[in-house]
């Protein structure tokens, strides 16, 4: 891996490549898995986009969050990021915690074609998914995702590539519970999935969906059910 920096943010990089079978020898205790927020290009976050990250940090994920989701308020093994976007909307987060993010980084490229784009993220989900399943770092720790939807989960997307796993419903054995939706939807920014896992078992053994609903400052931010529009 190698460092390099991102405007107040150390990012480490992790390298692009197809994954080997995965053999857990690590298991995270926690994953905390969600969308970026809402963009206004290929590169950027829009206003709403750019307030939900801040929400973010405040509220759920940061340091000093008032409703913080990290049990016991256990300071995060990783910040795991795949776009801009996801790095954008994880940086407050990641300032609260004085962390870098590990990012398995794909960036746009002018006159890139989809199915090579595809490929990347196909790749960054699964060398992110070996990593979070064997590195002893993230052992009974937590471990927080901000990542681009259509890998998460996509039904569409997983049998286009038979005999592969390219979401993290496949790789994080999500689809072992049956609560676990196939698909996230193309509008939907405002949800965090929580993963618990025990010791030694890389079978999730529990699945919840938390609505974002902000207070405050953030408190008109969208807020809507899974599968509705903003």
């Amino acid at each position: 891996m190698r460092t390099r920096s991102l405007t107040a943010l150390s990012v480490i990089l992790a390298p692009i490549s197809l994954c080997i079978p995965v053999v857990a020898s690590a298991i995270p205790a926690e994953v905390i898995l969600m969308r970026h927020g809402e963009k206004v290009n290929r590169y950027a976050l829009s206003v709403t986009g750019q307030e939900r990250a801040k929400a973010l940090a405040q509220q759920y994920l940061g340091k000093h969050a008032s409703r913080g989701l990290l049990t016991g308020k256990q300071k995060p093994a990783a910040l795991m990021t795949i776009t801009l976007h996801t790095i954008e909307t994880m940086t407050p987060t990641a300032q609260s915690w004085g962390l870098p993010e590990t990012a398995f980084t794909v960036v746009p490229e002018p006159d890139e074609n989809k199915a090579k784009k595809i490929a990347k993220e196909n790749a960054c989900t699964q060398e992110a998914a070996h990593d979070i399943l064997t590195n002893s770092r993230y052992d009974n720790k937590i471990v927080i995702i901000m990542w681009e939807h259509k890998h998460i989960a996509n039904l569409k997307l997983e049998r286009k590539f038979p005999g592969q796993e390219v979401t993290f419903r496949q790789l994080l054995h999500l689809g072992q519970l049956k609560v676990v939706p196939q698909t996230w939807p193309k509008t939907i920014y405002d949800y965090i999935w929580v993963i618990k896992y025990t010791k030694d078992d890389f079978m999730p053994t529990s699945f919840t969906m938390k609505r974002e609903v902000f207070t405050g400052n953030y408190a008109r931010l969208p807020a809507n059910l899974w599968g509705h529009h903003e």
